[in-house]
């Protein structure tokens, strides 16, 4: 079988024995309709749990954009032009919007990067700027502690409407929703606080209603007060299949019900070899982002197999605390020793990679440095191929095989419990 996964802006394949093949998690088949900006169009013209949007915002309102960054495949670009036109169907004018590009704990975009993500239209007509974690607004704090710091943009606007796509989250359950507020547009400090609930066991892929992190999250959005939402869930080309707009939550419960009818895939058993893809760009531009699909395969390989983890990371690792963790730690368990100790963002992901490495070995296909990558505690291969040969070799050529193309969103169960 030759299966082809994608890697940076291109593509890498690999040949398996088809008798080796357990699965190819591709997504499951679910009815397409109207898709791309028609899709978006439908959405804004029935809500979720709201009236319409051009309903809700007057004349001389400020609106307050948040969207993704560049290091999410969300397509801003896309969605912008139907969401101005409902804007402007209202009365509202180009001077008042803003669309923000949530940060969260990540690098400013260039002026090229924000046109390109806005789409010439919307950065043409309106503000867009990059939040701004140095110059926030405290609106409060939520039950469990986390600081509600808003930058200021967003949290004096008289309206806040949330972009975002919807995939699993390796502790949050799902993107997308009120993770535009919290972290996209909050402080340092307060990401910090409300990811150390990752380490507890409800903040997995898939929970939502009893997951303490996803309900801080959603708590910090409701003190900051989210006025409209307009998420997607995208297919594997990255192509809007289904958008979804309106109530902060109800809508984003509904996105998050489609995708699991895409992307949730049970497996008879775990296998001796997983292959993983976090698709490509701009998804896997880093370490930081591509361990997203790692922590996805971890549900489907056995203890003592190997993950084949594919990735460009051509910028790097990607975050200057996991960076700095990552290449000073004596061992991997040190990694989860201290992060019980002393939880720091960014930490948090050298701490989940070294989980996966408690169980299995983590062979690494990337554009990194090979001495870079074993200093890791990972092995490094230039292409998928070799990986996958020095990994049948450890393991036997019969070793079973499963493969995931779009690891940043498949999620992989062998039975029911969500958390498993």
């Amino acid at each position: 079988m030759r299966i082809e996964l994608g890697f940076g802006a291109g593509t890498q394949t690999v040949e398996v024995p088809d008798r080796c093949v357990r699965q190819v998690l591709e997504p499951n088949p679910v009815p397409r309709g109207l898709t791309g900006e028609a899709e978006v169009r439908r959405a804004l013209a029935e809500p979720i749990g709201t009236p319409r949007l051009r309903e809700i915002v007057h004349p001389g309102e400020t609106i307050a954009i948040i969207t993704s960054d560049i290091t999410r495949p969300m397509p801003t670009w896309t969605v912008m032009p139907p969401l101005l036109e409902e804007l402007y169907a209202a009365g509202v004018r180009p001077a008042d919007i803003t669309l923000v590009f949530a940060l969260g704990s990540h690098r400013p975009h260039t002026a090229e990067e924000m046109q390109k993500l806005a789409g010439e239209r919307a950065f043409r007509e309106i503000r867009c700027v990059d939040g701004d974690p140095d110059d926030c607004v405290r609106l409060g704090v939520t039950s469990r502690g986390t600081p509600v710091d808003i930058t200021r943009v967003v949290a004096e606007a008289d309206r806040r409407i949330c972009l975002g796509n919807i995939e699993y989250h390796y502790f949050a359950g799902y993107s997308g929703g009120a993770k535009a507020i919290m972290p996209g547009v909050s402080t340092r400090a307060a990401i910090q606080a409300n990811h150390s609930m990752m380490v507890q066991e409800a903040a997995c892929a898939g929970n939502l209603d009893t997951n303490p992190l996803r309900q801080d999250i959603e708590e910090a959005a409701a003190l900051c007060g989210v006025d409209f939402i307009l998420n997607v869930v995208l297919d594997e080309h990255k192509q809007i299949l289904r958008a979804v707009a309106g109530d902060i939550t109800a809508a984003h419960r509904a996105g998050c019900a489609f995708l699991d009818t895409l992307y949730r895939k049970e497996i008879d058993q775990r296998a001796d070899i997983v292959i993983v893809s976090q698709g490509g760009a701009p998804k896997d531009l880093n370490l930081y982002q591509t361990q997203k699909a790692l922590d996805n395969a971890k549900h489907a390989v056995r203890d003592g197999g190997v993950v084949i983890l594919v990735g460009s990371c051509k910028e790097g690792l990607g975050e200057a605390i996991f960076e700095a963790w990552m290449t000073a730690a004596p061992t991997p368990r040190s990694l989860i020793d201290r992060i019980q100790r002393e939880f720091r963002l960014g930490g948090h992901k050298a701490a989940a990679i070294a989980m996966v490495l408690e169980h299995a070995d983590i062979y690494l296909v990337s554009d990194l440095a090979p001495a870079l990558v074993e200093s890791l505690f990972m092995k490094p291969f230039p292409t998928v191929q070799t990986a996958y040969d020095a990994a049948a070799e450890k393991l036997g050529r019969e070793s079973s095989v499963l493969v995931m193309p779009y690891g940043g969103s498949t999620l992989p169960r062998v039975r029911a419990d969500i958390c498993s």
